[in-house]
């Protein structure tokens, strides 16, 4: 006798139903707060089938945070980043080119609500996405920082990486504020492309490694159309040079601003 097979079994894309279900109800109520009933009605599955896919609710979490993490995000495998021998300083716009095209697509509100609830109050969840997201790039970027900037103490290697980080997951993050204040049709403007070459200019030129002055870019929001930018002077002094010049250097040197100042008149 062939055994029956169970009614969620049957349900079509019913995994992914749970999912979405899931993200949405521990979005807005919390794991604690939320039911697995809840999330089965949300579904339209059978209460079981939380068991057959999942196991048990505390699995489902930590799987709806880790999809809610990657949403609508590409893959950035630390090994595809860069070619082995490959210069930091390629390495570093090739990391930030990346991160960029990885975060710039829209993501689902309940994706950003599930992952602001997790890491206001992290738990086995947060671990889980930092364990195998996070803290992999994480180090990545401050190996190459390293490399580029030796004299650097770790807290402000730190900072720098955080600087780094912030700019790219700024769009990804605060689209949704930005939108309102600046309309969505400006942020639908700036493509992930724009957006990359932004970030790498700003940040090289911070840290001194540019010598090349900022390109003419689009009109800014909200200023007279056609209008340029200026572009800076190039940051003056070697390597890490630039907004970091006052950190402790073997070639010497410490005081504020010094190696980015501009060149006397003539």
């Amino acid at each position: 006798m062939i055994a029956a097979i169970p009614e969620f079994e049957l349900v079509p894309d019913a995994k992914q139903r749970l999912l979405d279900a899931a993200e949405e109800i521990f979005a807005d109520y919390g794991y604690e707060g939320a039911s697995v009933r809840q999330i089965c009605e949300r579904a339209k599955v059978n209460i079981a089938g939380v068991n057959y896919h999942f196991g048990d609710k505390e699995t489902l979490y930590v799987e709806a945070v880790k999809r809610a993490h990657t949403c609508n995000a590409r893959d950035l495998p630390i090994e595809n980043l860069a070619a082995p021998g490959t210069s930091p300083l390629v390495r570093l716009e090739q990391f930030i080119r990346g991160m960029v095209a990885s975060m710039h697509a829209p993501a689902r509100p309940s994706a950003m609500k599930l992952m602001m609830r997790e890491m206001a109050h992290p738990g086995k969840a947060a671990g889980t996405v930092v364990d195998e997201f996070i803290r992999p790039l994480a180090f990545h970027l401050r190996a190459i920082l390293r490399e580029l900037l030796p004299h650097l103490d770790e807290p402000r290697l730190l900072m720098t990486g955080f600087s780094v980080i912030a700019q790219c997951l700024y769009y990804r993050q605060n689209r949704p504020l930005s939108e309102l204040i600046f309309g969505r049709e400006h942020m639908e403007a700036l493509t992930a492309d724009m957006v990359a070459d932004h970030v790498v200019r700003f940040t090289l030129t911070a840290l001194g490694l540019s010598e090349q002055p900022t390109p003419p870019g689009p009109p800014s929001l909200g200023g007279k159309g056609g209008e340029k930018p200026e572009s800076p002077s190039p940051p003056g002094g070697g390597v890490g040079e630039g907004f970091f010049a006052s950190s402790p250097s073997p070639r010497g040197g410490g005081g504020r601003g010094e190696g980015s100042s501009p060149p006397e008149d003539a």
